[in-house]
């Protein structure tokens, strides 16, 4: 199985940087390795929402579920449900390597369905929640940013594949 690193596919320009070729930072990445570039850009504002949501959704289910579980059991699980997502979509969306890559695509997906499924049935069948969620009407508690975040996400994943290095040509270095 091939290795993994986290040093970038390509260089500032964008262009693939061979095997063997140093990085900024001085490290060459081994020939055939698969590697994805560093959350820069458009990458970090969507890491540090998401961060924001995880934390906001973590201490929302947190309270929620020490100080009133037995009034909405079902809304309070489904929000601390939504803050793991947001806890691992973002661990995923920072580290490296095709099995994170996956993750992140999976957590993602998963929060999709989860703010699609819950948010319609928030819609039609509000007696399922007493109380609302992270994503009851879409995310209307929180501007709508998980309709629109894991759009962004899948996105943003999409433009930002891992990518599999060259090896060196002819052994030079």
């Amino acid at each position: 199985m091939p290795s993994t690193t986290d040093t970038p596919a390509s260089s500032p320009s964008g262009e693939p940087r061979p095997a063997g070729q140093p990085n900024a930072a001085g490290e060459a990445s081994p020939a055939g390795a698969i590697v994805r570039p560093r959350v820069a850009g458009v990458g970090r504002v969507l890491v540090v929402v998401y961060a924001i949501l995880a934390l906001g959704a973590f201490g929302r289910s947190l309270v929620q579920i020490t100080e009133q579980f037995n009034d909405a059991p079902v809304a309070y699980t489904l929000s601390a449900v939504s803050a793991v997502v947001y806890i691992v979509a973002t661990i995923a969306l920072v580290a490296h390597g095709v099995v994170w890559y996956r993750i992140a695509w999976v957590t993602i997906s998963f929060e999709m369905l989860g703010v699609l499924v819950v948010g319609t049935l928030s819609i039609v069948q509000p007696e399922l929640f007493a109380h609302a969620t992270v994503w009851s009407i879409y995310g209307i508690g929180y501007g709508f940013v998980p309709l629109v975040l894991p759009v962004l996400g899948m996105i943003w994943l999409s433009k930002n594949r891992p990518v599999r290095t060259g090896a060196v040509a002819g052994g030079a270095a």
